[in-house]
Order: C-alpha cells, then sequence, then structure tokens
C-alpha cells in the first residue's frame, strides 16, 4: 500500500510540474512586458552614448516596450558595469558596452564584479578603427618617416592619452610594442585634452578613434599617417592601413556589444540576441555606425564571449610585458 501511495504521490508531482512548464514557457516567450533599461557606463555625447540611443529607439519598435538609456559614468566604465551586474537576471536591465570592459579586467585593478562570472554576453554591435596621427610640427608625412624618427630619439616622441589603463594608453602601447620604438606617455582626463596639446606642439602623437579626430584631420589641425583597421574606411579612404604604411603586424579596434546579468534566461538571451542581429541589418542602424566609422558585426554570444577572452589575454599580456603600472 505504502508503494502505491508513492508512486501515486510521485505521478501527482510529475503532473503538477508538467502542468508547470507551459506557464513558465509562456513567461519567458512574453518577455518583455514592460521598458527595459539600457546603462551606459560613460556620460552622455561620446559614440558609446549615440549608438545606444539609435539602437534603443530601434529595439524599441520590435519590442514593443520603450529601451530606455540611462547614461551611469565614473570609474572608467566601472560604475555602470557594476550596476548592471548587481542587477536583477530577468532581461529588464542591460549594459551597452565597449573596449573598456576587457581594459578594465585586464587591468589588475580590483573590480566589484567579475566580467565572465557576473555579466552575460549577448552580442556585438561593430567595431571601429584607430588612427596614427601626429602634429603638424612632427617632420613626418608618411608613418615610416614618424617610425624612424621615433627610433632616432627613444622617448622623445610625447603620446598624449585620454588616461592611464585606457584603450587609448593600451592601444598605443600595443602600437609602440609592434613598431619597436619608445615613447613617453602623457595621460589627460579626455582624448579632447590631447588634442589640444597635439596642436599646440606640446605632443607628437595620439591614437584616437577616426570618428572623434576626423574633423581636426580634415580641418588640417593634424595629420594622419595610418588606420588601425584591417581595410581603409569608407569614412576616409585617403587614410592608408598600418599595414599599407609598412606595419603589418599592427591591428586594433575598439568595438561595442550588449551585456547583461549573469543567469539571465536562455530564451531572453536568444531573443536579445535575434533581435539585436536584425537591428544590425537596417539601413539607419548601418548608417548611424558609418557616422561613428563602425561597421557592424552581427553574431552570436558565443563569439562575444570568444572575443572578451581574447581581448583581457591581450591587454593582460602587454601590462604584464611592458610593466605597466594602472592605479
Amino acid at each position: 500500500m505504502s508503494d502505491f501511495k508513492n508512486i501515486s504521490r510521485r505521478t501527482m508531482l510529475a503532473a503538477g510540474a508538467s502542468a508547470l512548464l507551459p506557464l513558465q514557457a509562456n513567461a519567458q516567450a512574453a518577455w518583455p512586458t514592460r521598458p527595459i533599461k539600457l546603462v551606459v557606463p560613460f556620460t552622455p555625447g561620446g559614440s558609446n552614448d549615440i549608438l545606444s540611443r539609435v539602437l534603443g529607439a530601434k529595439l524599441s519598435t520590435r519590442l514593443g516596450h520603450a529601451v530606455v538609456i540611462e547614461n551611469k559614468g565614473g570609474g572608467g566604465g566601472t560604475l555602470g558595469t557594476d550596476f548592471v551586474a548587481k542587477s536583477a537576471a530577468d532581461g529588464y536591465t542591460l549594459l551597452f558596452a565597449s573596449t573598456s570592459v576587457t581594459t578594465n579586467a585586464a587591468s589588475g585593478k580590483k573590480l566589484p564584479y567579475d566580467l565572465f562570472k557576473d555579466l552575460q554576453p549577448i552580442g556585438l554591435l561593430g567595431a571601429t578603427p584607430f588612427v596614427i596621427v601626429v602634429g603638424n610640427q612632427v617632420k613626418a608625412n608618411t608613418l615610416a618617416e614618424f617610425l624612424a624618427l621615433a627610433r632616432a630619439t627613444p622617448k622623445a616622441v610625447n603620446y598624449g592619452t585620454a588616461g592611464i589603463g585606457g584603450i587609448n594608453h593600451l592601444g598605443t602601447e600595443l602600437f609602440a610594442s609592434a613598431a619597436k620604438i619608445e615613447m613617453t606617455h602623457v595621460p589627460y582626463k579626455g582624448i579632447g585634452h590631447a588634442f589640444t596639446d597635439l596642436m599646440g606642439g606640446s605632443l607628437q602623437m595620439t591614437l584616437p578613434t577616426l570618428a572623434s579626430v576626423l574633423p581636426h584631420i580634415r580641418g588640417g589641425k593634424m595629420r594622419a599617417l595610418a588606420i588601425t583597421s584591417a581595410a581603409r574606411s569608407p569614412l576616409a579612404p585617403e587614410i592608408p592601413t598600418a599595414a599599407e604604411a609598412g606595419l603589418a603586424d599592427f591591428q586594433l579596434e575598439a568595438w561595442y556589444g550588449l551585456l547583461g546579468p549573469a543567469n539571465m534566461p536562455a530564451a531572453v538571451v536568444s531573443k536579445l540576441n535575434t533581435e539585436l542581429n536584425w537591428a544590425l541589418t537596417q539601413p539607419d542602424i548601418k548608417e548611424a555606425m558609418a557616422r561613428e566609422a563602425a561597421t557592424t558585426t552581427p553574431g552570436t554570444p558565443e563569439q562575444f564571449t570568444s572575443l572578451m577572452k581574447s581581448e583581457v589575454n591581450r591587454w593582460s599580456k602587454l601590462i604584464t610585458e611592458k610593466n605597466i603600472q594602472i592605479d
């Protein structure tokens, strides 16, 4: 009799669990049922902010609920990233991420989150190249001439960045390593301040994104020697690639992507990835990306995870080899 009762009880529990499955499936299928917060971990006005707003508007129409942009700047992107990492894993709080999440992870600094344990990659938007630029006072019209000048006078070339440990800094050190030159780092609180000193003559070189520096190049205030992508940019086809200019081993791009808190429902991650990849095929998104000199790169969460891991390894190796001290 006891065996029959146990079997009956197990049968009823199984039946009850089976009855819940459609409800759980429907709950996930119904996502979203309210607005979604898209956190940009930087202040308004930069490329991250601009692209997040264009993407948010496009996703809002597809998802049927508003995607609200919220800027949470500070700590080189760590404050906003931490906010998302500690948010509920329900798909209603997302991060508009960029290369900074990997440079921060590689920096050796103690972070309040673990990039790969506390955050869920959703998908990559695209990538934008950097440009090797010099001031007009520098007697070099080509990359080869600049490298010859830098090798002849080690550490005499001053390069400016938006701060220690950021992508401008690490990217320039990667460039110096590939080119076998030594330069002196001058950090600023923003790349705009470096531009001012480059035009003024106290700096000789900097490595900004193409979109941020193109007006100054076109205005004749500084010279572009090479772009760091594999191919020339449609936004500035006159600028040769680093490989074309004689530095075949150097490529560097900043990327943008979507992350969420770890342990998000798989169905929500899949839906977000599908809608993101759809958005990246739309002309207005492509045009917005092109204005930032970025190309769209749809893909899977797994591909995005692989990219981030390779980037963290790349920057960690560079920091160790060059003994870069990041406070």
